[in-house]
This record gives structure tokens, C-alpha cells and sequence, in this order.
């Protein structure tokens, strides 16, 4: 049941990147259903088994902040969206504990690493397709299906380590070219999205690319250069002129005045304002919509005003707690993960992402992955020195027996 359990999960971690292209009505998102069907398997799982693995730091600090997120729907002002968006938290509390409960050796966690690459995939190549039928249009931004672009640029970037990562550790030859070749078409897809905050958090993912070189052999060396080379290559041919145009804006519309760049810098400050007003506790559960009467286009942000100092203390203590577990890792996996963790937090940034999938599940898998490999080298037997042989003791002559 343990493995029926897993393989759901498999398919829901698979099916977070590209979700909002298949919608279910009365359901939602293809994701959610994975989810549900997910959740189900895990909790007969442990009834059957009759075990629970003990909860890690990461686990405890998402557990106190849903609680506090509960205790702040009393305090909302539009009490209906914010039991909507605590059934999230919930959600996505229990889509952690599942991950924490059943990926629980490394080959499992690698396999949730691909089912996220290849999920990115389907993504990628669905904004390709939507390129090539709108070719010749007015259309300058380019997405998958039912996909917001700025969230579907950050969606594949944090893809991109997780692809190179396997890219050059996976035990299978072909899987690791599959995750390869991930890297140029991530890199095109989330051009054509035209996002910005995409284009700045695919530039921190491709940071594990100088700080993995070390740790490779001279042949993978090589072909990871050559891998660079074609990314490039590919981002130059078939990124259209449009998006280098809008990449090329960021600074101008921060100066002028104008753009998206500038309302978003006016929601912040006005977000800033409600907090210096209900610092301790915040306005409650989805209170940031209410009280701003915008989106948030942050993250951390949106907890602060919600959730207050206290509430926010517990929400990064989730990621302090799986920044503290990386630092134990081995070389190159704590390399891959520090990345990957800051691909995050600055997806984080433009985005209101607290409640989203991707910002729960991957701290959720570093987390399992970082308990994994610092409970290994922990464990693993000390080597056993080498004793010099025992010279053999010299025969006592036998007296002869006095008479």
C-alpha cells in the first residue's frame, strides 16, 4: 500500500507544474485531484502500517503556522475567502506531511525531483505549441494554457536545477539526458512567457551550473559546457524579438514611473502601511486583498500583513529550519538545494505565492532530502583500523621433572 501511496504522489508532484491546463469542473485543477487521490492512499498507508515517521523541524513550523492561519479566519474581515484559502493551507500542510512521510529514501526523492522536471515538460512544450499557433499576431507574451505568464515563467524556472541536478547525478543514462535537454527548452518556454521575474529567477537557478562544475568529472564537465552552449544558442534563435524588448524595460519603467514594475512598488508601500498599523497579528486570514484592496505581488509581504510578526516568524521558520538541514549535506547536494531554495525565494518575491504548491513542495522535498543524506553520513560505519598481527608467543621449554 506504501508504494501504491507513493506513486499517487509521484503523479500529483507530476501534475503541480502543469495543472492549470486540465480543469475539472467541480473540482478545480487537475493537481487538486491528484492531491485528494494522493492524500487518501497516504492516510490508508499509515493506518495499515500502523507507523508514523517522526515529524522534522520543517514539519512542526508548517503544522504552527496553519494553526495560527486557523486562529486568523476569527480576525478576517471577508470571512469566507479566508476559510477558502486556510482549506489551502491545510491542503498543502497535508501534501507536506505526505511527502515527509512516504519519500523517505533517496531514491524517492529523486523521483519526485523528476516528476517535477517532467511535469515542467509538459508545461514547456505546451507554451511552445501556443507560440508557434499565435506566430504572426499581435499577441508579445506567450503561455501554456489557462497559465498567468509571470506564474508560469517562475513555475519552470525552479525546474531548471532540479534538471541539471539529475541532469548530472541520475544512475540512469537516459533519464539524464531527458533532464538535460530540460534545461533549452525551459529556457525558451519561459522566454516567450516574457516575464521578468522569471528571466531573474532563471539566472539564480543557472547559478548551480558553476558551482556543481567542481564536483564533476572532466567528462561531464564537457558536456555540461556543450549543454550551456546549445541553451544559449537556443534562447538566442527562437526567443522572439518582443520579449527581449520587455526584458529590456524593467529599469525604465522603475525610473519613469510606469509599467507594471512601478504598481506593484505602490501596492508594497500601501501593504507596508497596513502592517505599521496591525503589526503583532495582522488583519487575519486573506486579509491582505481586503485591506489593500489588491493583490499582494508578495509573498512575504502577504504573511506579514495576514498572519502579523507572529504569524510570519512561523512561515520563514519553515524555511530556516530546511536552510539549517541543507547545511548538512554533502557538497554538491547542499549546492543544488542552497540554489533551488534561492530559485524560490525570489520567485517569491513579485508573486503572491504563499499559498501556492510549488513554494510548499520543494521545501518539502529538500527537507526529506536533507534528513536522508545527513542521517546517512551519520550513520554510516567509521572504518575499521588495521591491526598488526600478533606475534606468536615463544614456546616455554618444558623443565624436566626433578626425581
Amino acid at each position: 500500500m506504501t508504494s501504491l501511496a507513493y506513486a499517487a504522489l509521484w503523479v500529483f508532484v507530476f501534475a503541480v507544474p502543469w495543472e492549470n491546463i486540465v480543469l475539472i469542473p467541480g473540482i478545480g485543477t487537475i493537481g487538486r485531484l491528484m492531491g485528494m487521490v494522493a492524500v487518501g492512499f497516504a492516510l490508508l498507508a499509515a493506518l495499515i502500517s500502523g507507523r508514523l515517521r517522526r515529524p522534522g523541524p520543517f514539519l512542526v513550523a508548517a503544522v504552527l503556522f496553519v494553526i495560527w492561519a486557523g486562529i486568523g479566519v476569527f480576525r478576517a474581515a471577508d470571512e469566507g475567502r479566508a476559510v477558502e484559502k486556510f482549506g489551502t493551507y491545510f491542503q498543502l500542510l497535508l501534501v507536506l506531511w505526505m511527502i515527509w512521510e512516504l519519500a523517505s529514501t533517496f531514491g524517492r526523492q529523486h523521483g519526485l525531483l523528476l516528476a517535477y522536471v517532467l511535469g515542467a515538460y509538459v508545461s514547456a512544450i505546451n507554451t511552445i505549441m501556443a507560440y508557434r499557433s499565435l506566430l504572426g499576431t499581435s499577441a508579445r507574451r506567450f503561455t501554456a494554457t489557462n497559465f498567468d505568464p509571470n506564474d508560469l515563467g517562475m513555475t519552470l524556472a525552479l525546474a531548471l536545477p532540479m534538471a541539471w541536478y539529475l541532469g548530472m547525478t541520475h544512475r540512469q543514462p537516459i533519464m539524464r539526458w531527458v533532464c538535460r535537454a530540460y534545461i533549452p527548452i525551459g529556457l525558451v518556454a519561459i522566454g516567450l512567457t516574457g516575464s521578468r521575474g522569471a528571466l531573474l529567477a532563471s539566472i539564480v537557478a543557472l547559478l548551480i551550473v558553476p558551482l556543481s562544475m567542481t564536483q564533476l568529472s572532466p567528462g561531464r564537465i564537457v558536456g555540461g559546457i556543450f549543454l550551456i552552449f546549445v541553451s544559449g544558442a537556443a534562447a538566442v534563435s527562437f526567443i522572439p524579438a518582443t520579449s527581449w524588448e520587455r526584458f529590456g524595460t524593467t529599469r525604465r519603467e522603475v525610473v519613469d514611473g510606469s509599467g507594471n514594475v512601478n504598481s506593484r512598488l505602490v501596492v508594497w508601500r500601501r501593504g507596508l502601511g497596513a502592517f505599521s498599523r496591525k503589526p503583532i497579528v495582522g488583519y487575519g486570514t486573506s486579509g491582505f486583498n481586503w485591506t489593500v484592496r489588491s493583490q499582494a505581488h508578495n509573498s512575504y509581504l502577504a504573511v506579514l500583513v495576514e498572519q502579523g510578526i507572529i504569524g510570519f516568524a512561523m512561515y520563514m521558520g519553515m524555511f530556516i529550519a530546511v536552510f539549517i538541514q541543507i547545511m548538512r549535506m554533502p557538497t554538491m547536494e547542499r549546492r543544488f538545494a542552497l540554489v533551488l531554495l534561492a530559485t524560490l525565494a525570489v520567485a517569491m518575491l513579485p508573486l503572491g505565492w504563499d499559498d501556492r504548491k510549488p513554494v510548499w513542495v520543494i521545501p518539502a522535498l529538500l527537507a526529506a532530502f536533507a534528513a536522508t543524506l545527513t542521517s546517512r553520513t551519520a550513520g554510516s560505519p567509521q572504518p575499521i583500523p588495521q591491526r598488526l598481527p600478533r606475534k606468536p608467543a615463544m614456546p616455554i621449554a618444558r623443565q624436566p621433572a626433578v626425581s
